[in-house]
């Protein structure tokens, strides 16, 4: 079977708006390898969008699964409960950069997640509003549409979303937007729109994920909790794709000195197996009456215990430390390559949460053009690679923690060439 033949057939079966970003398809995977069904192999750095940072198929969480396979897949956990969703909570918990005690609660999506986050914060605090950031991404489902601060592709069409929603400003070095920018935005917001006691809670990606990889800086972090302390608003720090050492760290969190009420997590959580989690205060977890969250799948027992191995893998492994030395290299290679390529306009990141924006350099403004011409001539030449950002001008890095050396030698060598090559 051809890979032209399967896509007359996807476009025949599936609608449109499932938007499919590679001609091929995968016929096997393993950590950060990909064969597709004609045989060509590919060098991962996408990893299923930052799922992966344990790698495909990693043999500690294909064991945990298959064992897991043997006793039961599925009671519903708020129907029969079992000691792994327990266990796994209580690592969560201890883990977790969280003030005081803390209690953790697994969906099965980021969105989920993000949707329970709101829930919990409304619970407790008996507030409305939600405040989040231009340039953010939460999800696809209502609530997290209205909260994502990106119109194309996630919002057309789809409209009017819920209500007390409101967007501020989000810092960007690049694009000369400072913190005392962003905080003035919030200020804003509680004149002309919702009265500060009227919030719930301020939700953010201590690094923007969809909007570019933009790192929130310290003092912003800190800026946002003396706010937040101010007024009695809950901070969300929504760790869906920074979380389980990305950036270095178990969770982004751990790089600022203070930390959120609650925090959403999802994507390598379960290392491809669909499961998220919101952890946060005990007395602010508590605040939903029994009943009032849960799902059908949620904390689902093969996830479950993928979970487990993939803690297990990140500490055994020492992931947070090898992503700090494999965003070093990266970074190392993209400011070299800025002699050679003019329309690199910036080099950001934070352990292996790498991106890279490119400008017109004859106009100075965002290039999406050069940025799709980047990423064919990669995967012409066998290395995958996403973009993102508001202006779709950003190519963000996210290979599994676990390539081999050797492989991540030849990746950065393919990228090297194709920026030299692009002007």
């Amino acid at each position: 079977m051809k890979s032209s033949e399967l896509n007359q057939r996807r476009q025949q079966a599936t609608p449109r708006g499932v938007g499919v970003m590679c001609s091929y398809f995968v016929e096997k995977a393993e950590n950060a390898t990909l064969w597709d069904i004609e045989g060509n192999e590919v060098i991962d750095f996408a990893a299923g969008i930052a799922v992966l940072n344990t790698g495909h198929r990693h043999p500690k969480i294909v064991a945990a699964v298959e064992q897991q396979l043997q006793a039961f897949t599925h009671t519903a956990y708020q129907i029969v409960p079992y000691e792994s969703y327990v266990t796994l909570a209580e690592r969560i918990n201890e883990l977790a950069p969280i003030d005081g005690p803390a209690k953790t609660a697994f969906f099965t999506t980021g969105a989920e997640a993000v949707e329970n986050a709101v829930k919990i914060a409304r619970a407790y605090t008996g507030r409305p509003g939600l405040i989040t950031f231009g340039g953010g991404f939460h999800g696809r489902t209502f609530m997290t549409m209205a909260l994502t601060g990106k119109v194309a592709p996630y919002k057309i069409g789809f409209g009017p979303f819920p209500g007390s929603v409101y967007h501020a400003v989000y810092p960007n070095a690049a694009h000369g937007i400072t913190t005392a920018d962003a905080m003035k935005s919030l200020e804003r917001i509680f004149k002309a729109d919702i009265a500060a006691d009227q919030v719930a809670a301020i939700v953010l990606e201590p690094i923007q994920g969809e909007g570019g990889f933009n790192v929130a800086p310290p003092e912003f972090m800190q800026a946002l909790r003396a706010l937040c302390d101010t007024h009695g608003i809950l901070l969300i720090a929504d760790e869906v794709q920074t979380g389980f050492a990305r950036t270095g760290k178990l969770f982004a969190m751990q790089h600022y000195d203070v930390k959120p009420d609650l925090m959403t997590m999802a994507k390598s959580l379960a290392g491809g197996f669909p499961l998220s989690g919101v952890v946060g205060r005990a007395e602010v977890m508590d605040a939903p009456a029994p009943g009032g969250l849960g799902g059908t799948y949620a904390g689902n027992p093969l996830a479950v215990a993928a979970a487990h191995a993939v803690l297990d893998v990140i500490e055994e492994e020492q992931l947070c430390q090898r992503a700090e030395r494999l965003g070093s290299h990266l970074k190392e290679v993209l400011n070299q390559a800025r002699q050679s390529c003019p329309a690199i306009a910036d080099v950001r990141g934070q352990g292996s949460m790498v991106a890279v924006e490119f400008n017109d350099p004859q106009t100075g403004e965002p290039s999406a053009e050069i940025t799709r011409q980047i990423q064919q001539q990669a995967q012409e030449n066998g290395l995958l690679l996403l973009s993102c950002g508001v202006y779709g001008n950003v190519i963000r890095f996210l290979y599994p923690l676990t390539i081999p050396d050797a492989q991540f030698t030849k990746a950065l060598d393919i990228l090297a060439r194709v920026l030299k090559r692009s002007l």
